[in-house]
């Protein structure tokens, strides 16, 4: 368990902007920041981080929190163990007490396999470092590669034993859970039920997600047995923790250079990245010999909007990558093609070039893809109408993916010069592969809602909030049966559910606060006890821990009472609690801490470990919300925690007033049910209900100074 001291110490160092600016690139926006979200498909800066308070949202689908929750969102962590992450970016020293084989068993199986993970990387590099066959085997391989020490290390290589069982066995005997290497898929289990290494006899190339950890690796064949090998490499299977389609290799290692250079290179493998680090270039990933996918493109899009794609000099190979590249073009990027002379990969290229030569090479040779790619199929279409269609209905699918109209329009126009043909014939291609391909899209979205919907229970209708001035006022009690008063009439519908509100000890107002529903959405929100609700939940995450009076004790002494014990005692009195489930547990967990030592009501909730909770404090603690506002002509100066002996029973009042309110209005709604009249017993006991809540109307009007007409 982590203290909560060392808690607040990790959060005192963690800066909001710095944390984040490890996986987003950041730009001022005012006293903020913005950037794409890396929670969702973002083109257009949503992604706010606010210096001030410590917290950061994105304003499209609503996701954020404070560094420790963005941490737990982006790298499926926990809490606590995104607060390891943290106190190790901060070299903040956490002194935990050791787990019991109990809770070692309940520790979550994503965690287990990360760790895991961690133990095989380290295996692999101590078999290359400090075995015979390492050294002999693994390291020469890497020494025929040109790589140095210093990369070696720097990407974590290792080799895995000829052995087809070394590293299972050597797992087991350090305490690691068969279930784990089999998860991870560093093992296999044969058909005789023996675990069998994965990567045995093969030089291991670890990858790892953004923030470091590893999630996978590469295993790559030795040039001595590729002779008849099909697959040179075999790779971690698809896991809990891993996924081809998501990971970069290369990223985590190279994020910083992508924003310092505003510009990524893309290559096809292992090799090839670790080359060109070797020759100075640290912008580079690797889709690690698989196809390249949208997910991989946003991962990159948050860093900067430039690629330049490495191919050797094969014009198959750049066709065969065309889908691709229309994927990073669909996306915004800004693609460029780089091809190396025919037979040469950028690894094979680096071994025979010097750093200066190499990156010379790279900044002098990268050419537009659109261009590149028009050359090229012109010059094979030369004299063949058929194939001459077929290119220009491929530079009209690739041009059409551009998101950017005025992009788009250039390379039109240049693409029209380029075809010797008129621009507007091209610009009623483009539009027409458009449309075609926004109907298909509609046609998913469209089979996407209604595969949703069929899957979701039907919402009721959301309670009517009704006008307080339209009240009328009470009828008498009737005298008699034949005597029964008339409805009155307000305009209520008729169709809207009411909700069971069967009175208790309190019938003016203990028993509607459990039987009045709390409906998620506007419907909701828009009642005016949960608007009330939200303020007292307001001054409590703000002023919680805030002297407002002083009571006696059962032995007559006089003690100081808080905001939030406050606010409990006066709901308490009457029976209330708060509608939402959410603010009944802020309520609870102020009371819970409300005596700690140095307790900060606002810096609690803002940290608080559920994200839930730390956005809606993040929400009510801003500026955007002021509590005082209607207030403001008595008492232009005075601050809020100044008056909070006036303000919070002022807003209790209101609470209550406003919950009394809304079940008046639940009554006239039965009243307004078109056989009321024909059950007379109940009609009876509804109109002496609706007289005994006027007079509750009034007497909570009076205690606020308030006056009710009547």
């Amino acid at each position: 368990m982590i203290d909560r001291a060392t808690v607040d110490r990790i959060m005192d160092a963690a800066q909001i902007v710095d944390v984040v600016s490890d996986f987003v690139t950041l730009r001022k926006a005012g006293v903020n920041y913005k950037g794409l979200c890396p929670f969702h498909d973002d083109r257009t800066p949503s992604f706010v981080v606010s210096p001030s308070k410590g917290l950061c949202k994105c304003f499209a689908c609503g996701k954020g929190g404070n560094a420790v929750h963005f941490i737990m969102e982006h790298e499926q962590l926990s809490y606590p163990d995104a607060l390891r992450y943290l106190a190790r970016k901060y070299n903040i020293e956490i002194k935990e007490r050791e787990l019991t084989e109990e809770e070692k068993q309940a520790q979550d199986e994503r965690e287990s396999m990360f760790v895991v993970n961690e133990w095989a990387c380290q295996f692999f590099q101590d078999q290359l470092y400090n075995t015979v066959d390492g050294r002999a085997i693994g390291m020469t391989y890497f020494r025929s590669r040109s790589f140095r020490d210093d990369i070696i290390k720097k990407f974590q290589l290792g080799y895995s034993p000829s052995q087809r069982d070394a590293c299972a066995r050597e797992a087991k005997a350090k305490g690691y859970k068969e279930e784990f290497l089999l998860s991870t898929g560093l093992c296999y289990k044969r058909d005789n039920g023996q675990l069998q290494d994965r990567f045995f006899g093969r030089v291991i190339f670890p990858v790892h997600t953004l923030s470091g950890k590893v999630v996978a690796f590469g295993g790559r064949v030795l040039d001595a047995a590729t002779k008849g090998v099909n697959v040179k490499y075999q790779n971690s299977p698809e896991s809990a923790i891993y996924s081809k389609k998501k990971e970069l290799y290369g990223l985590f290692l190279a994020k910083q250079a992508i924003v310092k250079h505003d510009l990524c290179f893309l290559v096809e493998g292992y090799t090839d990245v670790i080359s060109m680090h070797q020759m100075g270039v640290e912008n580079v990933v690797s889709s690690s010999g698989t196809a390249l996918t949208t997910e991989q493109i946003r991962m990159i899009h948050r860093f900067t909007e430039n690629i330049t794609v490495l191919y050797d000099g094969d014009a198959a190979g750049i066709k065969a990558s065309e889908r691709g590249i229309d994927m990073l073009l669909a996306e915004g990027m800004n693609v460029k093609l780089l091809l190396l002379p025919d037979g040469d990969d950028p690894d094979s290229f680096a071994r025979k070039h010097n750093a200066t030569e190499y990156q010379a090479y790279l900044n002098e040779h990268q050419v537009d893809f659109i261009k590149y790619k028009t050359d090229l199929l012109l010059h094979e279409a030369q004299g063949d109408p058929i194939k001459l269609s077929r290119l220009i209905s491929s530079i009209v699918h690739t041009i059409s993916v551009i998101p950017d109209e005025i992009t788009r329009s250039v390379y039109t126009r240049e693409t029209a010069t380029m075809l010797n043909m008129e621009e507007r014939m091209l610009v009623a291609a483009i539009s027409k592969e458009m449309a075609q391909a926004k109907e298909e899209k509609q046609k998913q979205r469209e089979n996407e809602r209604n595969r949703k919907n069929a899957q979701l229970p039907s919402s009721g209708q959301a309670l009517s909030s009704l006008n307080q001035d339209s009240l009328p006022p009470p009828a008498p009690f009737p005298p008699s049966e034949e005597g029964i008063p008339p409805i009155p009439d307000d305009g209520t519908p008729t169709d809207t559910p009411v909700p069971n509100t069967s009175s208790g000890n309190n019938p003016a107002i203990t028993e509607n606060v459990s039987t009045l529903s709390y409906i998620p959405g506007k419907g909701a929100e828009a009642m005016l006890f949960y608007r009330k609700e939200l303020l007292l939940v307001q001054v409590l995450i703000r002023y919680g821990e805030k002297i407002i009076c002083y009571a006696e004790n059962e032995q007559g002494e006089e003690v100081p009472v808080s905001v939030a014990e406050f606010i409990d005692y006066a709901l308490q009195e009457d029976g209330l609690l708060f509608h939402n489930a959410l603010h009944k547990r802020i309520l609870q967990e102020a009371i819970d801490h409300i005596h700690e030592k140095d307790f900060s009501s606002e810096r609690y909730f803002l940290n608080h470990p559920d994200n839930h909770i730390s956005m809606l404090a993040f929400e009510l603690s801003g500026d955007k919300y002021q509590l005082s506002k209607y207030h403001s002509k008595h008492q232009k100066i005075a601050s809020d925690e100044e008056r909070l002996t006036e303000l919070v029973p002022h807003l209790i009042s209101d609470f209550k007033l406003a919950i009394v309110d809304e079940e008046l209005k639940q009554i006239l709604l039965k009243l307004r049910q078109p056989d009321i009249l024909s059950r007379k017993e109940e009609y009876m006991e509804i109109m002496k209900h609706y007289k005994e809540m006027k007079d509750i109307e009034r007497t909570l009007a009076r205690e606020r100074g308030d006056r009710v007409i009547t």
